[in-house]
């Protein structure tokens, strides 16, 4: 009867002691690229969707750094948990200072930038040429300070591997970005603190692959590449990189975890 009475009051004990499993991640944002907007990620926010997550997509103004990060923890206060902060392109420097949001449990970087404290893509960007960077004339920028991809050459930097007619669209429906986002420094590295997993584009020309990699590789990012892609990735190459987003969201909450200890 006492052995009976001890082993039950052990019980409780031994519960209490059992670690807790991490919250499951049912919430995605994703973040978009300078000179484009929400709507590439249409085909991700299908398969995401189908699959059960709830997906929201930021449309940042590109008017500065400051407001595209103000406008993606705008939407990442709307989320009701644990949430997985996905950006493409420019959109990486802006999940990188916005992941720091008490939401965000893990980051996931498609062909895009991941700045350090202190330092900016524009010159990063400078000490690993992409081909754009060796295009002369294909920036152009307005009057007022807005940056934009020559139309002509959109297709073949920005999107070769997409049917011909999406490019094109793509080219005529830019959202001009203000030089100034390329070029502010950060004031947080949320990959530093959070797990993260990366895409590289083989065939990124916006983005030379070589500063892809060496970002991941900093940063200890879960990395695949996908040969022969674009800079549009994330819309010629949806399946492969939903996947990854997927594996990030079942995942990151148990690095998290294991990290916080």
């Amino acid at each position: 009867m006492t052995a009976c009475l001890a082993l039950g009051a052990l019980l409780p004990l031994a519960t209490l002691a059992k670690p807790a499993a991490a919250e499951p991640i049912k919430n995605i944002v994703l973040v978009h690229g300078a000179w484009v907007d929400g709507s590439g990620w249409k085909p991700i926010f299908q398969i995401l969707t189908k699959e059960g997550f709830h997906v929201s997509i930021v449309q940042e103004p590109e008017s500065s750094f400051t407001d595209d990060v103000a406008a993606t923890k705008r939407v990442l206060d709307m989320q009701d948990g644990p949430t997985l902060l996905v950006g493409h392109s420019y959109g990486g420097s802006v999940i990188t200072e916005a992941g720091v949001h008490p939401s965000v449990v893990g980051l996931v970087y498609i062909a895009a930038h991941a700045p350090d404290v202190g330092e900016d893509e524009g010159s990063l960007g400078k000490k690993t040429p992409s081909v754009l960077a060796k295009t002369p004339g294909a920036i152009k920028k307005t009057p007022d300070g807005y940056t934009y991809l020559d139309p002509e050459q959109f297709p073949k930097l920005f999107a070769p591997d997409l049917p011909r007619e999406q490019a094109l669209f793509g080219a005529r429906s830019q959202v001009l970005a203000s030089a100034g986002v390329f070029t502010q420094p950060l004031t947080a590295a949320a990959w530093k603190t959070k797990p993260s997993w990366a895409v590289v584009a083989g065939n990124d020309q916006i983005i030379n692959p070589d500063l892809e990699r060496w970002y991941y590789k900093r940063a200890k990012s879960h990395t695949i590449e996908i040969k022969g892609a674009s800079h549009s990735v994330y819309e010629s190459h949806p399946k492969e990189v939903a996947a990854i987003i997927t594996e990030a969201a079942r995942k990151a909450a148990d690095e998290t975890t294991v990290s916080s200890k």
